[in-house]
């Protein structure tokens, strides 16, 4: 049996498969971006694919938190995107 990689979600702190988030990544010059492959270099995290983990990701600055800076509105605007909203 094939382990599964499971990730937190850094704004519901909810437990699930890696591949049912999506993450977002800081490259090492700095440039926060979404990384729709999984495999980017620099530090990630994760987020819930739903308006709602967006919403509180926002309000909370559960991603600036993660990531160690500040998030660009054009990423926000991208997750939106993404999830279809």
């Amino acid at each position: 049996m094939k382990k599964i990689p499971m990730r937190r979600c850094v704004a519901t702190q909810v437990q699930v498969p890696k591949k049912e988030l999506l993450r977002i990544v800081r490259s090492p010059e700095g440039l926060v971006s979404v990384d729709l492959t999984g495999r980017a270099n620099g530090r990630g995290a994760y987020l819930a694919k739903t308006k709602e983990a967006l919403e509180l990701a926002m309000k909370k600055g559960a991603l600036a938190r993660a990531l160690e800076c500040e998030i660009p509105l054009s990423v926000y605007d991208e997750i939106r995107r993404i999830i279809g909203e």
